[in-house]
């Protein structure tokens, strides 16, 4: 009854707050007093291809800014920042909380799962709107996330919310209202926290899937890999950056670049792996990750200009190859996925690969390319593309 009362009446900036602050008491709130400094964390709400914190946790570390990251799995076509780096030989993410608080003081970085007893009332409101028809709802929506990140411990919060055919805010406008709300209830919880609207019409840098997304981040990482993923990555890393007092937005851009390109952040991603048992040999040799048996490629149907890719259909076209999870009890073969050759604006021929799908199972590509078969919209006139960062809250 309460969750419908607010589907339909809404709640207020003091309501979503109060609420908030229920949600994130009803269980654990990590208490990282005790590290110097003032520690940071960056959310995102879903995407396809979205491997940044693999880069900007590093970037922010090497800087000087402690990162407490705590993460989710993936579920449905958005991937998780855990079953990624899980793809890492002996990568350990269930760290307790001594662990990660040691590991944040210690290297100023860690990225762990999300413990059972975080905001625990949120998985009860959230199974209640799974079938009660309230789901989309801004101050809910609002609530549920930062329920879990304010009980997280951190000082500031850097919030990417993803909009388009990828996300779950399909629209600006709509994304705007909820990082909106978001913002609000930090600062009203007594935290620093911007927000960044960026696009999710198309996937983020090249690879979709666990291991070959570490394999990207790893590039850009070393200077190299995808300009779209490199250009987000600097930004929310020097939003974090800033708001862990670095200076103004412009320095901490700079201070982002310099961490990349003098090898501070590489070694810093080195140094995580190591500390959460993983095997820091991955870093240089990323063939050591797991490589897929199988490999198909997608060809182009007919000539033209790639006009839009639909992220959401690139996602589900992964975990049809077996790189996510339909339900939180399934498994993931880490392998699975997919590498993008062309993407949205380039020009591609008849016949010419689109893109490489990966999996350990040769049973599934046909289902894999049957739906990427829906994703492409192909003309003769070369596409507009809108930016990147869509705005900031």
């Amino acid at each position: 009854a309460f969750l419908m009362a607010v589907y339909f009446r809404g709640m207020d900036d003091d309501e979503t707050l109060w609420l908030t602050q229920s949600m994130l008491h009803s269980g654990d709130v990590v208490d990282l007093s005790c590290i110097p400094g003032i520690k940071t964390d960056k959310h995102s709400t879903g995407g396809v291809g979205d491997k940044t914190t693999l880069i900007i946790g590093p970037i922010v570390a090497a800087c000087g800014v402690p990162v407490a990251k705590m993460s989710g799995r993936g579920l449905g076509h958005t991937g998780g920042t855990i079953d990624k780096l899980e793809a890492i030989p002996g990568f350990r993410t269930n760290l307790t909380a001594q662990e990660f608080t040691e590991n944040v003081r210690d290297i100023g970085l860690a990225v762990a799962g999300q413990t059972g007893n975080l905001a625990p009332a949120d998985k009860k409101f959230y199974a209640l709107r799974d079938v009660t028809g309230t789901i989309e709802n801004v101050s809910l929506i609002a609530a549920s996330i930062m329920s879990k990140k304010l009980a997280c411990g951190t000082d500031a919060i850097v919030l990417d919310v993803k909009t388009g055919s990828g996300a779950f805010m399909k629209t600006v406008e709509q994304a705007k209202a909820l990082a909106g709300k978001m913002v609000e209830i930090g600062r009203g919880a007594g935290k620093r926290v911007t927000a960044l609207i960026t696009e999710m019409d198309r996937p983020l840098g090249l690879a979709i899937g666990n291991a070959l997304e570490v394999m990207e981040a790893i590039k850009v990482l070393k200077g190299q890999g995808p300009e779209d993923l490199k250009e987000v990555s600097i930004e929310l890393a020097a939003n974090m950056l800033m708001l862990g007092g670095k200076g103004d937005l412009e320095h901490c851009r700079k201070l982002a670049l310099q961490a990349v390109s003098n090898g501070s952040a590489f070694n810093k991603f080195t140094q995580m792996i190591l500390r959460q048992g993983g095997d820091p040999a991955v870093a240089e040799d990323p063939s050591r990750l797991p490589w897929a048996p199988v490999q198909a490629e997608w060809r182009a149907e007919k000539a033209g200009y790639i006009q839009s890719m639909q992220a959401e259909k690139l996602g589900a076209a992964s975990l049809a190859l077996g790189a996510g999870r339909k339900t939180k009890s399934d498994s993931i073969d880490p392998a699975a996925g997919i590498v993008l050759v062309k993407t949205t604006g380039d020009r591609v021929e008849a016949g010419e690969p689109l893109a490489v799908l990966h999996t350990s199972d040769k049973t599934r590509v046909d289902a894999a390319i049957e739906i990427l078969r829906d994703s492409l919209l192909v003309s003769d006139e070369p596409a507009e593309q809108r930016p990147l960062i869509l705005g900031f809250v």
